[in-house]
């Protein structure tokens, strides 16, 4: 009996061990979590990173865009020809190793990178550039908004980019109508990113739901106002990179919702930090806080083709009518600046010695009086249903925009709705005035002044639909001009034209927060808003 006995406790020892050995080797696979890793895999080799984000992209297709949230995921999926710095606009080599200019600044030649796949094998090549340029080209405002960078498109007026040659399979020739002193800062931004011909032809219009690229992570899925999935690149150019196997972005609205799905451990990265957290995020051991380098602006605009905005001194009024610091005071935490100009003071040009309109109600109704609105008037006030660095609460900031206008007689009416509705109907001119902003792409003056408010590029980015034909020609002439100087003393002239002008309230210009895992390391905020995440990596 005892022998039996001993044998069948050797058994069960025996059985026990293997079971245990078995759960083991499969623990790791047992529970999957939100974000598609298993619970224990995430803890062991941590190499997915979940980005929560205020609001969904509008297109994954990059040039057919101009919202922020876009630029997010696709900067990881597309690569240009001509890149940014990790935490500034200085030029690097990306597509293209190295570039040279001609003497009279109209021919630059390309040499590009060797051996680069797209996303889905195709060759990544001189003809493949000829491609997209020759795309965006023969494109219009609808379908490609930023070509406007470009001076417009093909058979315009304005259009810079003569032709694209491929001079032989690695080298891309550019020629131009006239110099354009931005133009390699724009080739850096993030639309102008390459994407693969075969799969362009291949989905068409669906293309912007199917992006395919060279960049350090490819497209899996889109989940509308849910999730957006990347994983890595396998066969990236950059010898062990990225660091990550998978990028997820989701949809969060709310910033404090976010916030308590970081501190859960849900996410691992947000956007949109309320100032008012920032101590509580920093006194907790498991977070991070990142700063973002300012290069925005956050701004009230007026559509000046619509009553009464038509009239500049129903504009200034309204100038005088907002108490700027106030707003910082209670929504920015000390990390903004009142705004007096429609640029940054970290772009180069701006001109400091333009006097901002100061908070002054008697003067506000003084204005309305003499533009013929002594009782004031009544208008909607429209106001961003997300979160941007440069307006973090857009709600809260305008229903303290309304209690200052209803103290000059001036009724407004807020307004608002989905983020891609919003955009569309402030680019067609439907609003009387709207809350929203603007992070630079590329760090020069033109990106700011020409893109936002030349009359070139109404439709697209000029929303308040400002046309100025002194303005415009300051702008062109700084364009062509290869001399700094004397393009900043052009910009400046510009800054007064659109001071006096006042299309526009400007606000604000923040300090963007980001906030993080503390284990997160190797994570650079860019100050165009939108950062390659290829280095990125947990300890």
């Amino acid at each position: 009996m005892k022998k039996a006995k001993n044998k069948l406790t050797f058994l069960f020892v025996s059985l026990l061990a293997i079971s245990l050995f078995i759960a083991g080797c499969s623990g790791s696979n047992q529970t999957t979590g939100e974000n598609g890793a298993s619970s224990d895999e995430k803890e062991s080799t941590k190499d997915t990173l979940v980005f929560g984000r205020g609001g969904d992209s509008t297109s994954l297709d990059p040039i057919t865009t101009t919202e922020g949230e876009a630029f997010k995921v696709t900067e990881n999926i597309f690569e240009t020809l001509v890149q940014y710095g990790d935490q500034d606009t200085t030029l690097n080599p990306g597509l293209a190793e190295k570039w040279d200019i001609s003497e009279d600044g109209l021919t630059y030649t390309f040499h590009l990178r060797q051996g680069v796949k797209f996303h889905d094998s195709t060759d990544f090549n001189a003809e493949a550039v000829v491609f997209n340029f020759e795309r965006w080209m023969n494109g219009n405002e609808n379908e490609f908004p930023y070509y406007t960078m470009f001076g417009g498109y093909k058979g315009e007026e304005g259009h810079v980019i003569k032709e694209v040659n491929a001079v032989d399979e690695y080298t891309v020739e550019f020629v131009l109508t006239r110099p354009q002193a931005p133009f390699l800062k724009n080739l850096a931004m993030s639309p102008f990113g390459i994407a693969s011909p075969s799969a362009v032809e291949k989905h068409g219009d669906k293309f912007r739901e199917n992006p395919v690229g060279t960049g350090p992570f490819k497209f899996v899925e889109w989940k509308q106002n849910d999730r957006i999935v990347l994983e890595k690149n396998e066969e990236y150019w950059l010898k062990d990179y990225p660091k990550l196997k998978q990028v997820i972005f989701r949809v969060i609205p709310e910033n404090s919702a976010r916030l308590n799905a970081l501190t859960n451990g849900e996410i691992d990265l947000m956007d949109g930090v309320n100032n008012s957290d920032e101590e509580s995020i920093a006194s907790n051991s498991k977070l991070q806080i990142f700063e973002r380098p300012s290069m925005n602006v956050g701004y009230l605009g007026f559509t000046v083709n619509r009553e009464p905005f038509d009239n500049k001194l129903v504009r200034q009024a309204l100038s005088h009518a907002i108490d700027k610091q106030a707003i910082i005071d209670a929504f920015y935490g000390g990390k903004a600046e009142p705004a007096k100009n429609a640029m940054p003071p970290s772009i180069e040009g701006y001109n400091d010695e333009i006097e901002p309109y100061p908070y002054d109600l008697e003067k506000a109704k003084e204005l309305l009086a003499e533009a013929g609105y002594p009782d004031g008037f009544t208008m909607d006030l429209w106001a961003m249903p997300v979160a941007r660095p440069y307006m973090p609460e857009g709600m809260k900031i305008a229903e303290v925009i309304q209690e200052s206008f209803s103290q000059i007689g001036v009724k407004a009416e807020i307004q608002s709705v989905d983020w891609a509705t919003y955009l569309d109907k402030a680019a067609k001119g439907e609003f009387d005035a709207f809350l929203l902003g603007w992070t630079g792409d590329n760090g020069d003056a033109d990106n700011f002044l020409y893109t936002l408010l030349d009359k070139d590029s109404i439709g697209s980015n000029n929303y308040s639909h400002f046309s100025n034909e002194e303005l415009h020609k300051v702008l062109i002439e700084a364009q062509t001009e290869t001399d700094q100087a004397k393009r900043n003393e052009l910009y400046k002239q510009a800054q007064e034209i659109i001071h006096e002008e006042a299309p526009w309230v400007p606000l604000v210009h923040s300090t963007p927060l980001v906030a993080g895992s503390a284990d997160i390391v190797n994570y650079l905020p860019h100050p165009t808003g939108s950062e390659v995440l290829t280095k990125v990596e947990f300890k």
